[in-house]
């Protein structure tokens, strides 16, 4: 299959190293553009450390990971991405550093050039504002594992033309992902207005001395988890029946969690460093056995959606 997308990654972080596995993993030619050369030395490894996984599953060989990093282009250079035909970014969630990246992009690229925010809440209208050519900027919010895990989030601004959104979606088809397109942007989109409204009443909890964080791991993942699994919330609260459901929200809703700022429990542990995986100390220790152990969980539930991958050989189609 000969691919006429180029894609580029800005950014050599988590996201841009699973956005890279994924896009050559489908076969694209893949220019990664980073800061510096430790930076882009880090992604490297950690697509390498991709393929490994995929590979030790019995998903990929050797071939087809030494063909995937064959499609891919490295530089600390932005000219390098020039001809690429869609761009994902991948920089912190600051809305200044992301609309310097977009303007910097814009004044190299093709006319023709989608590029994409992979920001997790951040209003598209708000990043858009002052590109050149707000008619091909949207978001494509990946989730972690991004080469993994299969849902993205497509949002346009009011700007964004139908085919730029047409133009991603098949980009995402192309990429076997499941794809939402919001009719409009709203802050933390559809997932992560769910998961904040998890967070505040699991963190209220734990404050309130209810139940220890593994116990409410423990409950999320066995009811919610496995339930919402087969099917939807909203198909459950169907099933429930607004009867019942409106007599538990009368008993429930007046205690639930409306924090509207950060938690106690949130800021003391920023306050003393001690603000999780990173620091290797938040709600859990994590040892290194730990980390391991998480990344292997965080990855199975989604490594059999590899073999819908159009993975490339040593006789690429490019």
């Amino acid at each position: 299959m000969i691919r006429k997308e180029i894609i580029g990654v800005y950014g050599t972080g988590t996201i841009g190293s699973g956005q890279a596995t994924l896009t050559t993993g489908n076969g694209y030619a893949v220019v990664v553009v980073g800061h510096s050369a430790r930076g882009i030395s880090r992604c490297k490894r950690a697509i390498e450390h991709n393929w490994d996984d995929l590979i030790a599953e019995g998903l990929a060989s050797e071939e087809n990971k030494a063909a995937a990093m064959n499609l891919l282009i490295f530089s600390d250079e932005l000219e390098a991405l020039k001809d690429c035909t869609f761009i994902l970014e991948a920089v912190s969630e600051d809305p200044d550093v992301k609309r310097e990246v977009y303007a910097k992009i814009a004044s190299i690229c093709r006319p023709d050039t989608i590029f994409a925010s992979c920001t997790s809440s951040m209003d598209a209208d708000q990043l858009a504002a002052d590109i050149p050519n707000p008619d091909r900027f949207l978001i494509a919010h990946p989730f972690q594992p991004v080469h993994l895990q299969p849902l993205v989030e497509l949002v346009g601004c009011k700007a964004t033309s139908p085919s730029t959104l047409r133009r991603a979606k098949a980009l995402m088809d192309s990429l076997h992902r499941q794809t939402i397109i919001l009719n409009h942007s709203d802050p933390g989109f559809i997932v992560n207005r769910l998961a904040q409204a998890l967070y505040r009443e699991c963190i209220d909890l734990i404050e309130r001395g209810v139940a220890e964080p593994a116990d409410i791991d423990r409950a999320v993942r066995y009811a919610v988890g496995m339930r919402y699994a087969s099917i939807g919330l909203l198909e459950y609260f169907d099933a429930v029946g607004y009867e019942l459901e409106a007599a538990i929200a009368g008993n429930i809703y007046p205690t639930l969690c409306n924090a509207r700022s950060v938690q106690q429990l949130v800021a003391d542990g920023i306050a003393f460093g001690k603000t999780g995986q990173k620091a290797r100390q938040g709600l859990y220790i994590w040892s290194e056995s730990d980390l391991e152990d998480f990344r292997d969980r965080l990855q199975r539930p989604f490594f059999t959606q590899v073999r819908e991958w159009e993975l490339p050989t040593g006789t690429s189609d490019q």
